[in-house]
């Protein structure tokens, strides 16, 4: 049996193209003794695999070059040699980027997909409302009646955030975004106040949406909005540093942001994470978002490009922002 798989076929400078990545057709192994077989149905692409196609030391290993790329996916075991996983389990995996993959049954984990649909569990269910719960849980421990600065807030980490720092009793929380229909999704989802950042300098716009200031700030963008954040936090500010995908193809180094040292002054506390190191957070984060999910009280959007062939346009258009929510390939 063969399987398509898209491969990285050179490394980026700066902006990645189409030219670094190609789609081949590879022959399966035959299973062994614990493994299965899962056509893929759905794979997620995500910021984070921007850093990975550096060959630089990193929290997670670089991608290979001419070797499939990998990530969140669920999918369908369509043949199994392991006891406990059977043909028709519906399952989650991180073997992404390919129409069929081999793996071990323990790297899947079976899904209950009766109240929520698989996708769910790519986005608010996975590891992207993980990502939101721990920065406003732990990593910038808000509490009820404080203001909350979401940047990339339509995004899929970003739009979970915002709704997760208002059902813990942020009295206002504020978005940024890149373009006026993202601004009034913002407002949809519950936020506040919202802004797009093409309209003027962040610190400007972050004034005006949050005039008395700011208590914590999830940081997805860096640059020019964690300057606008520092300037405008409290004293004992907190922030989540989560991404910075305004940098991510920079080929210069960013000057911003050039005030930190008022971080001193204002006692902030300015803290990276990665999530994959907050698993203990899981099992409440769990109970959490299955109850709100259930009463209505989060929305998760979804941005589907179709093909396999068609993943490199969609991780380009994600880092573009084309997406609401979550970006999602289905296979």
């Amino acid at each position: 049996m063969k399987a398509r798989e898209i491969h990285l076929a050179s490394r980026p400078t700066g902006w990645p193209a189409p030219e670094n990545f190609r789609l081949v057709e590879v022959a399966l192994p035959p299973l062994e003794a614990g493994q299965v077989l899962v056509r893929n149905q759905v794979m997620s692409v995500d910021p984070y695999m921007r850093g990975r196609m550096n060959d630089v030391k990193s929290y997670v290993p670089p991608f290979q070059l001419d070797a499939a790329l990998d990530g969140a996916a669920v999918g369908e075991v369509i043949a199994s040699e392991s006891p406990d996983r059977s043909v028709g389990d519906i399952v989650v995996h991180n073997s992404g980027w390919r129409d069929l993959a081999v793996l071990p049954a323990g790297r899947t984990r079976v899904l209950d997909t009766s109240a929520v649909p698989a996708t769910a569990y790519l986005g608010p269910l996975g590891g992207t409302g993980l990502t939101a719960y721990v920065g406003l849980v732990e990593i910038a421990p808000m509490k009820a009646g404080e203001t909350v600065f979401v940047s990339g807030a339509a995004g899929a980490v970003g739009s979970i955030a915002g709704q997760i720092a208002k059902l813990r009793g942020a009295a206002r929380v504020v978005g940024s975004a890149g373009s006026p229909s993202k601004v009034d999704y913002l407002r949809g989802l519950g936020f506040d106040a919202a802004f797009d950042y093409h309209d003027g300098p962040v610190r400007d716009r972050l004034r005006e949406a949050a005039p008395e200031g700011i208590d914590v700030y999830f940081d997805n963008v860096g640059g020019d909005h964690l300057e606008a954040a520092i300037g405008a936090l409290h004293t004992h500010g907190r922030v989540a540093l989560c991404g910075a995908i305004g940098q991510y193809n920079a080929t210069e180094p960013t000057p911003a942001p050039r005030n930190l040292a008022l971080a001193i002054g204002k006692q902030l506390t300015l803290r990276g994470f990665i999530v994959t190191s907050y698993g203990h957070l899981a099992p409440a984060f769990h109970a959490d978002m299955t109850r709100w999910l259930a009463e209505g009280r989060v929305r998760y959007d979804e941005t589907f490009v179709d093909g396999l062939e068609n993943a490199p346009d969609a991780f380009l258009g994600l880092l573009r922002g084309a997406n609401l929510g979550k970006m999602l390939v289905r296979l």
